[in-house]
């Protein structure tokens, strides 16, 4: 349960690697946190990473968890959950970027990348609401992309995945939020991260720091949705009415 303050004692990190995800474990009251799952593909680099979180007041356990094996996401989630007790907060951070001179011309890679990036992260998303929904209490962070609020052609098959669980996200917030569970999204710009090595940083870059102290502040606050850095709002309200011809010949698309 969370604590008196309302500071989470005990959270599941999916994608246990994720540079903003671990970034937003670390940005909670450390005074309060009790344990942490990382659960993640890679159980060696997930147990170095737990390593820089333990402490003789903090819990963290790793396990394996592949997020694209959706017929078995239940069953692992509540292999957690009854083994930890109730989740405080859960983040939705696993996802891939892709190679989009792959995935515009390979439709099988196309699809594999879609069931991780979209369908993997509605299951997840789905299973740690229904434990969430039994225990009567939690939040669920869906890390989304402002990729997704207008799908560039640079990359559309990352962009559409972020796009269509965005909207789930939104939906399925409302729809469990009766029964205690807050849902919310978080749209990140460009993030210095592992995922974006190598790649040009866009315009108003963040790191995942920024976005982990904005993340924490937005759940204390049980925002619906929370964007990273916050000049991206406005920015991608006007962004979202250029004409498509104007669109496709800008640099960021």
């Amino acid at each position: 349960m969370q604590n008196a303050f309302g500071n989470p004692q005990q959270v599941l990190l999916l994608g246990g690697t994720s540079d903003i995800g671990l970034a937003i474990v670390h940005a909670f009251d450390r005074s309060a946190l009790r344990r942490v799952v990382l659960a993640c593909r890679e159980v060696a680099k997930g147990e170095a990473k737990a390593q820089e979180l333990r402490s003789d007041s903090l819990q963290v356990d790793v396990v394996e968890f592949h997020a694209e094996a959706v017929a078995s996401t239940q069953a692992a989630i509540d292999a957690i959950a009854d083994s930890v007790g109730d989740i405080d907060v859960a983040i939705v951070a696993f996802a891939q970027l892709g190679d989009s001179t792959v995935t515009t011309t390979d439709a099988a890679a196309a699809a594999a990348l879609a069931v991780v990036d979209f369908g993997a992260a509605v299951a997840a998303t789905v299973a740690v609401g229904n434990r969430m929904r039994a225990q009567g209490h939690g939040s669920i962070v869906v890390l989304s992309s402002v990729a997704g609020e207008r799908v560039r052609m640079a990359n559309p098959v990352y962009g559409g995945a972020k796009a269509g669980l965005d909207g789930f996200a939104q939906g399925y917030g409302d729809a469990i939020a009766a029964d205690g569970v807050h849902v919310m999204i978080v749209r990140p710009g460009f993030v210095h991260s592992q995922m974006t090595t190598g790649k040009d940083a866009a315009p108003f870059a963040t790191t995942p720091d920024a976005v982990a102290k904005i993340v924490v502040a937005g759940l204390r606050s049980r925002r619906r949705m929370v964007w990273a850095p916050k000049i991206l709002r406005p920015v991608f309200s006007a962004l979202r009415h250029v004409p498509g011809p104007l669109w496709r010949r800008l640099p960021l698309s």
